[in-house]
């Protein structure tokens, strides 16, 4: 089954649909513009819907696959996750990085560490969860000393 993002005026994901590869390879084929065509011909558009782009289900093509709220980048060809935080950049691959590496870091004491970012202080924040009944210990992300501190 092929994939196909409808894109609004700003290239901004609006819906994936599916389409059949025999439909997809009777019109263009595969990341053609007769296949583009062909979906919005078959598929009306959404309300504030312009356009359809192929999206690959694997990532093998336009770097990733497309899902709502992603844009694609038509001089890159590609498709690009939406920015997580604001404080958060695209590096060269089109990645969103946190301005603090991530830490590699994921266990203490052999406990996985459960990381989420906290984006009002700019900090990496962990969790563990061990013992019955269950305690939590919270850690802080010292990025000098590249270690976990607890809080």
């Amino acid at each position: 089954m092929a994939h196909f993002a409808e894109l609004n005026s700003s290239n901004v994901v609006l819906r994936v649909v599916v389409i059949s590869n025999e439909d997809v390879d009777a019109n263009g084929g595969d990341y053609s513009t007769e296949a583009e065509t062909f979906v919005s011909g078959l598929v009306p558009h959404s309300d504030n819907g312009v356009a359809w782009k192929q999206t690959s289900y694997n990532g093998s093509q336009r770097k990733q696959y497309a899902g709502i709220n992603y844009t694609y980048d038509s001089v890159k060809n590609k498709f690009i996750s939406p920015q997580p935080y604001p404080s958060w950049s695209l590096d060269s691959n089109d990645d969103w990085q946190a301005p603090i590496t991530l830490p590699t870091i994921t266990e203490i004491d052999s406990n996985l560490v459960l990381i989420t970012w906290d984006e009002d202080n700019q900090k990496w924040l962990g969790k563990t969860y061990t013992g019955d009944p269950i305690v939590t210990t919270n850690y802080e992300w010292d990025a000098v000393a590249l270690a976990w501190n607890e809080v």
